[in-house]
């Protein structure tokens, strides 16, 4: 996916993905029928940028699902959403860059794998509803593990957000390494910043090795 697929795909998420998100709708990001999150379009858009996203269309060119990635460097890796949080002017979507930024610096794939120089980070993946099941989800992760190869990133990593898909991410093969409870990520009075609905009760990290 290039820029020039950029339009055609905040489109097809506007549709199946920002407003079924559990953490967007925790946080009334998109309470407004039509409404739309200009930082979290940008947010999306960056990640195109990179050059590692991916689309599925049928052979009528009909776009059924979206895979959004982006490389993360070791010297970038803490400031990429760092500097994102602090540029962010929407206190709904700032609550959860924030989270990204803590599961990032918490989980420290850096730190916890030392030989890595760069991953490949899944950030977004969004299937059309009534393509759900025939799975296109898995050939998204299977082409962006087969592109992490050929560009040499030793592996991928996903965070899920979202009990559902935290499950696919696992029977595809991913492996856990982190767990963040959303009742321990707390405000400045003590409160949890999100409480979703069941079964969404934390967010994990998982990652898959790719040999290079």
């Amino acid at each position: 996916m290039g820029a020039n697929h950029s339009d055609r795909a905040i489109h097809f998420l506007r549709k199946f993905f920002f407003k079924d998100e559990p953490l967007n709708i925790c946080v009334g990001l998109l309470d407004e029928p039509g409404s739309t999150c200009a930082e979290l379009e940008r947010y999306c858009l960056e990640s195109i940028q990179d050059g590692v996203s991916l689309m599925a269309v049928t052979p009528d060119d009909q776009l059924v699902g979206v895979c959004l990635s982006g490389i993360v460097k070791k010297e970038d890796a803490e400031d990429s959403k760092g500097d994102s949080l602090e540029e962010c002017a929407n206190p709904k979507f700032k609550k959860i860059l924030n989270l990204l930024t803590t599961v990032s610096k918490e989980c420290d794939i850096f730190q916890r794998y030392p030989h890595l120089d760069t991953v490949l980070e899944i950030r977004v993946v969004s299937v059309d509803n009534a393509y759900r099941g025939q799975g296109i989800a898995k050939a998204l992760f299977d082409q962006t593990k087969k592109l992490a190869k050929e560009l040499s990133v030793p592996m991928v990593r996903v965070d899920c957000t979202s009990h559902y898909s935290a499950m696919a991410v696992a029977r595809l093969g991913f492996q856990p390494i982190y767990t963040l409870q959303y009742s321990h990520h707390l405000d400045n009075s003590g409160q949890p910043v999100f409480q979703p609905e069941p079964p969404h009760s934390c967010v994990k990290t998982f990652i898959m090795h790719v040999p290079t």
